[in-house]
């Protein structure tokens, strides 16, 4: 299928007839045998199955060929045990809404390596379109030289133990996840292809789940770094409570 034949990326889509949002709860529910496909009709091809669970060991992931700085290697999830791990899937090189994101995390990478953290990119293209792409200027649609890796997830076998693959489109849809430096799964969101996602709220999450680990204390609403904590116990969480009531 070519990209401008996919009516999700088609230049000549019109905006009011742009895709229904996919279910925020469809990578927690395993009871549906039927789901929402980008177009809102039901479909027997489910837009994605998991085994990435909260709490749980990230789905692992080994030798992958990946395109980092321009040079062809292979990454594995373990290699980034000791650090956190933001992984990033995207739909596809060469589209729209894609770069705008690779671009804005690979543009803040060293905020995130000055706290512990590594990001990767995900896509179902070959490491060859990974160059191509990487080669292209930014302002002819490329990612020009972006500094995070592209992993190529040609076999979709990462995409679908993520739970982020889409059976009709043939790609994955925007999944985000945060890993920490034990391997597990601490965050996960996921956007319908139409929508990018915002560095800042991830930063967001991930220096909460950081404070989290390290002090105990959980994160109120809208929390950020050096907003009041909650203590995590009847009697401690009294203090927040009495002190942010609004009535």
């Amino acid at each position: 299928m070519s990209r401008e034949d996919n009516g999700k990326f088609s230049a000549k889509r019109k905006r009011s007839s742009s895709p229904a949002p996919a279910s925020s709860s469809t990578s927690h529910n395993h009871n549906n045998d039927r789901s929402l496909t980008h177009s809102g009709k039901s479909s027997d091809q489910p837009i994605y199955t998991t085994r990435a669970q909260i709490g749980k060991p990230a789905p692992d992931f080994t030798d992958v060929p990946a395109l980092v700085n321009g040079v062809f290697k292979e990454i594995s999830l373990k290699s980034y045990l000791g650090r956190y791990l933001i992984i990033v899937f995207y739909p596809q090189d060469f589209t729209y809404v894609c770069p705008t994101e690779i671009i804005a995390f690979s543009d803040r990478l060293a905020e995130f390596r000055d706290i512990d953290t590594d990001v990767i990119a995900v896509s179902v293209d070959s490491k060859y379109s990974h160059l191509a792409w990487y080669n292209t200027p930014q302002e002819k649609g490329g990612v020009g030289n972006v500094k995070i890796p592209l992993l190529s997830d040609a076999t979709r076998q990462i995409s679908k133990d993520y739970g982020v693959y889409d059976e009709d489109l043939g790609f994955a849809i925007r999944g985000l996840f945060i890993v920490d430096p034990k391997g597990i799964l601490k965050h996960a969101v996921m956007n319908d292809v139409g929508v990018g996602r915002s560095v800042d709220e991830t930063k967001r999450v991930l220096t909460a789940l950081q404070y989290v680990s390290e002090y105990g204390d959980v994160c109120p609403v809208n929390w950020q770094e050096g907003m009041a904590t909650i203590n995590p116990d009847p009697d401690g969480a009294k203090e927040y409570f009495k002190l942010h009531a609004k009535h």
